[in-house]
């Protein structure tokens, strides 16, 4: 099977209904969390979701299409930010596609290892694009950081590492029990699924 024909096969029309709930569902989580100027996201469970039912390309897409579409309806900034939703989404696909669903705890492994993806990508969008602020409750840890002398770019750095340490790691857990609760024949219709679902 070509590379084109493994991509077709992950956009089935389920995954694509499934694509089109987690986008809604990641933009209610971060409105609702923006508007309580929560230290926390939360706006990446769909993605996430996604990744691990229908694979990195369907997850990666899920993110940059969520976050475009954020950006059109109200929130520049998120658009700004719609590269670190697909790397989220791809880093979720992965970890599930190597065994890191399986369990809660190895839940929290993806978790971490998200984070860090996130990190990677999210660092500089928020260094070159944002100053450092871009009005998120995260920015508390970044003004914290400052206050105690530490570099913008070391702040920044541990502002986002941290905010979504915390994040990814809740993300993925509830991920891991969504999936964990489906009925069988919802889960029957993912063929990915069956690599968090298969008894250890």
């Amino acid at each position: 099977m070509s590379f084109s024909e493994k991509i077709k096969k992950d956009f089935t029309t389920t995954v694509m209904v499934l694509m089109a709930v987690a986008i809604v569902i990641n933009i209610a989580a971060g409105q609702l969390v923006s508007m309580l100027k929560l230290p926390i996201f939360l706006d990446s469970i769909g993605t996430v979701l996604v990744g691990i039912m229908a694979g990195p390309w369907a997850g990666g897409l899920t993110g940059l299409l969520t976050n475009l579409i954020w950006g059109m309806i109200s929130s520049p900034v998120a658009a700004a930010f719609s590269p670190v939703a697909m790397a989220i989404g791809i880093a979720a696909g992965l970890c599930a596609k190597y065994g890191l669903f399986r369990t809660w705890w190895l839940a929290i492994i993806s978790g971490v290892i998200i984070t860090f993806f996130n990190a990677v990508v999210a660092v500089p969008i928020k260094l070159y694009l944002f100053g450092g602020i871009t009005g998120s409750g995260a920015d508390f840890i970044t003004s914290y950081m400052l206050a105690l002398g530490k570099g913008l770019f070391g702040s920044v750095v541990i502002s986002v590492f941290t905010s979504n340490l915390i994040d990814k790691v809740v993300t993925a857990v509830l991920s891991w029990g969504i999936i964990k609760a489906l009925p069988e024949r919802t889960a029957g219709r993912l063929p990915r699924v069956n690599a968090v679902t298969l008894k250890n």
